[in-house]
């Protein structure tokens, strides 16, 4: 039998933890109150201003309700409006305020450079060797996934 620390889910699992953490514990140190999803949500929103909600979770692989608690948190810090689309009026679309343009300025060079301590241990040809083989893991994946990536990030 395979020891629980040598299966991939629990190997993933632990990563997701540390990775969680080195993220949490930066945007501490710098005064920020930022989760990984909002700052993915943040991201995705910049690279695609005026996206509806339901599109949002596509791009960052987060089920529907879930994201609209993560936008409506981001709404109240006041770095995200929601307005009616002119395309339909049912749905709601996403922009940046300034504020978040600023911040995401500010954080997104920061969290650039702590990626290397996620994958702490590994040279760099080994952390491109990694990041490759996880990435055709997920997108052979996605598909099984409760919430699949889609759109033009995926």
């Amino acid at each position: 039998m395979v020891s629980v620390h040598r299966m991939p889910g629990h190997i993933i699992r632990r990563l997701h933890q540390i990775s969680t953490a080195i993220f949490t514990e930066r945007m501490a140190r710098i005064g920020e109150e930022i989760t990984p999803v909002q700052f993915a949500s943040l991201a995705a929103i910049r690279a695609h201003p005026g996206v509806d909600q339901a599109t949002l979770a596509g791009l960052v692989a987060y089920d529907r309700v879930t994201i609209g608690g993560v936008v409506d948190r981001l709404v109240a810090k006041k770095l995200v409006e929601r307005t009616v689309s002119p395309k339909d009026r049912r749905a709601r679309v996403l922009t940046l305020t300034p504020e978040a343009e600023a911040l995401m300025q500010t954080l997104e060079p920061k969290v650039e450079a702590f990626q290397t301590d996620i994958l702490v241990g590994l040279t760099q040809s080994e952390r491109e060797t990694l990041i490759a083989l996880m990435s055709k893991v997920v997108e052979a994946g996605n598909a099984l996934s409760r919430a699949p990536q889609s759109g033009d990030d995926a």
